[in-house]
């Protein structure tokens, strides 16, 4: 970014703090020191840092894996929604050249999927025979992404006719521990019930979607410091899945009734404290670029407006060990021409978007 990098400056409020500040932009690098030849970008608005897209699949669409270019493009949406970091949940498709991309925003991977035959999406996860295995595949994963691992905790079992558990309690304590050795974090896959004590107890950091959540395991949560990613524009989805299941009508009945309480669900876990953060579930069936449509369902759902912007934004990066508006860090931030947290819908609307400190449409 040396040398020909733009260099500007900004004049506005900062968010979470509310507070005016005056910030340049240099090397690509924030400053809070006057640095000599900037360009006024702002003179007013509100500054906030580049949103963040906790749950985002890069490399999948609706019928699996996609080419790199499809894939560009995908991280192309997400940077123009105003998302400049995602985590990516999950893909079997090598992003890692997208590094050297300075226009694309920064992922942060969980290498693939992890499950049992014929209990996920074919193409996507690394099918293990034997649950015993699942230590050894995880500390792979752990190896091969950037600080997570991601489980498949639950599926439809055809033999049952609705969602079960992947993996015994005692395998999920040996598997999240082996994790933890590596300096990784677990988050999984879970739509039912019946999966979620085991998780939780066996010490999983993070829950994905978390539809089937119950008072009990809300509170187990809270004990163990879990978080949720619950995904809500993606769980619009579950009526028409039930439609197409007709021959499992206890899964049927079981997903809508999933969808029927979501909203409550979530409501319950924010009112109990458990850290709640945005994810679309980009890829697949949900269109890149949707993070507000998230930050929208989270606020309907008990977040204050203030934290379901934080959840995609300042303590989504919190969470996820990067900065925010800090002296010396990347430029990647955004700003707004009024404050987002009293309208919501401003978020799709950014003045300014800078990614590494250049300037995108």
């Amino acid at each position: 970014m040396a040398g020909g990098a733009p260099r500007w400056h900004l004049q506005g409020v900062a968010l979470p703090d509310g507070e005016p500040t005056e910030l340049w932009v240099a090397d690509g690098r924030i400053s809070t020191e006057p640095v000599a030849g900037a360009e006024t970008l702002c003179t007013s608005g509100w500054i906030l840092p580049g949103l963040v897209d906790a749950h985002c699949h890069v490399g999948i669409g609706p019928q699996g894996p996609v080419e790199l270019d499809e894939a560009y493009a995908q991280a192309e949406t997400e940077r123009d929604a105003g998302v400049l970091l995602l985590r990516d949940a999950g893909s079997p498709v090598d992003t890692r050249g997208f590094d050297a991309h300075d226009e694309l925003p920064r992922i942060i991977r969980a290498g693939r999927h992890l499950a049992r035959p014929k209990r996920y999406i074919p193409t996507l996860g690394i099918e293990l025979d034997d649950e015993a295995l699942l230590p050894e595949a995880v500390a792979a994963q752990a190896a091969a992404g950037d600080g997570w691992v991601k489980l498949v905790g639950d599926w439809i079992d055809r033999e049952t006719g609705d969602l079960a558990p992947l993996w015994s309690d005692e395998v999920l304590v040996a598997a999240i521990s082996a994790a933890h050795d590596a300096g990784a974090r677990v988050t999984a896959h879970v739509f039912g019930e019946e999966a979620l004590p085991g998780l939780v107890r066996a010490g999983i950091d993070c829950l994905e979607h978390g539809t089937g959540l119950t008072d009990d395991v809300i509170d187990l949560m809270v004990e163990h410091g879990t978080e949720l990613v619950p995904t809500l524009i993606n769980i619009e989805n579950f009526p028409s899945i039930a439609d197409g299941a007709s021959r499992y009508p206890r899964y049927a009945a079981h997903m809508r009734d999933l969808h029927a309480r979501v909203g409550a669900t979530v409501r319950s876990a924010v009112e109990a404290g458990v850290p709640v953060y945005a994810g679309t579930d980009a890829g697949g069936g949900i269109k890149h670029g949707r993070i507000v449509d998230e930050v929208v369902a989270l606020h309907r759902c008990g977040l204050s407006a203030h934290d379901a912007v934080g959840s995609a934004s300042w303590d989504a990066r919190t969470w996820l060990g990067r900065p925010a508006l800090q002296h010396g860090t990347s430029a990647d931030l955004l700003v707004y021409d009024t404050d987002p947290r009293t309208d919501l819908d401003v978020l799709r609307s950014p003045a300014h978007v800078l990614l590494r400190g250049r300037r995108h449409a």
